[in-house]
């Protein structure tokens, strides 16, 4: 379900973490202090997550936190020594031109200090492009954001229009249409309600005992496999902090997955989505001509690959797999 398409006025900030900055070791010990088992007993899907995500930002606050522009690690320090050779030949080249406004020096060697002025940020620029370019599977976001700083003017929205052929100028306005627009296309015509189902899934259904995604290796398995360089959903739990505490999250991420499929209920977290509209061809204030990038909470992401992988293992094997694992 599609939440909202936010403008960049009203975005919101998202706070990242850093391996090289967040103490990761003292946020696992609080963590792991939880008796996850015990405080999940009883609690609904709603509810269960409702707690794990309460505690998960309150230990967050207890830990030391990196900015955001100091997020780029390795590759920002490229950037700070790109800048700090073009810094030195700049102040170079300044005080050569004193000494030659002085008498001191002739116009000749002006010139030579300027060329090599030139020459070594030109080499040093394209050093850094290199090495932005080679690790560009490692880390999209610092390429990305070089190449958005080397834009001299960043393009808003364009304007739109809506069902009724008026033109719309106005942030809100533009997120309202978008939003019914990309919420009419990806409506509720292809869900299936749990009441619609065959009777034969009915009795396989009663035999199943076990979720599929109750064994924690599962869980282990995709959350080593996340992208740390990825954004954060809208619950504000960053990649990095499932990764780096796979260990002591894995137990109430599994008690909260086996609950929703067994219950048949979703956190309304792993529903809503930040919806970014990016445009594709023709005019553009045309909606049909905009696709929308979602940015979704990590930890649905994660059941959807647990679960697909349950049901791709059913498909092809023609078995369960094992008492624990059921399609």
């Amino acid at each position: 379900m599609i939440n909202s398409w936010r403008s960049k006025e009203g975005s919101q900030q998202n706070c990242h973490l850093g391996s090289q900055w967040a103490d990761f070791g003292l946020f696992r010990r609080l963590v792991d202090r939880v008796p996850w088992e015990a405080v999940l007993k009883g609690k609904g899907v709603q509810e269960g997550w409702a707690f794990f995500k309460k505690e998960i930002k309150a230990q967050k606050q207890t830990i030391s936190m990196c900015q955001k522009d100091r997020l780029v690690g390795k590759k920002t320090s490229l950037a700070e020594q790109t800048a700090s050779s073009g810094t030195q030949e700049k102040k170079k080249k300044r005080r050569v031109y004193g000494i030659w406004k002085k008498g001191q020096a002739t116009q000749e060697d002006y010139k030579d200090v300027i060329r090599l002025c030139r020459e070594k940020i030109r080499r040093a620029k394209a050093q850094l492009e290199l090495n932005l370019a080679a690790a560009v599977k490692d880390n999209k976001k610092c390429f990305c954001k070089y190449i958005n700083n080397k834009r001299r003017a960043k393009e808003n929205l364009h304007s739109l229009l809506d069902a009724g052929g008026n033109i719309v100028t106005k942030n809100e306005e533009k997120a309202e249409i978008l939003n019914a627009f990309f919420a009419s296309v990806f409506g509720s015509q292809t869900s299936c309600s749990p009441g619609t189902q065959g009777p034969e899934l009915e009795d396989r259904d009663r035999e199943q005992n076990e979720a599929p995604i109750s064994q924690g290796e599962m869980v282990i398995d995709h959350l080593d496999h996340l992208d740390t360089h990825k954004s954060m959903g809208l619950d504000e739990i960053h990649p990095r902090v499932l990764r780096e505490l796979v260990e002591v999250l894995t137990k109430p991420l599994s008690i909260i997955y086996q609950q929703s499929w067994l219950t048949r209920e979703v956190p309304v977290d792993w529903k809503l989505a930040n919806v970014m509209p990016i445009y594709k061809k023709g005019q553009k204030k045309d909606l049909g001509n905009h696709r929308p990038v979602s940015l979704t909470s990590v930890q649905g992401k994660v059941a959807e690959q647990i679960i697909l992988s349950a049901i791709v293992q059913h498909v092809c094997t023609g078995q369960p797999g094992d008492q624990t694992q059921s399609a």
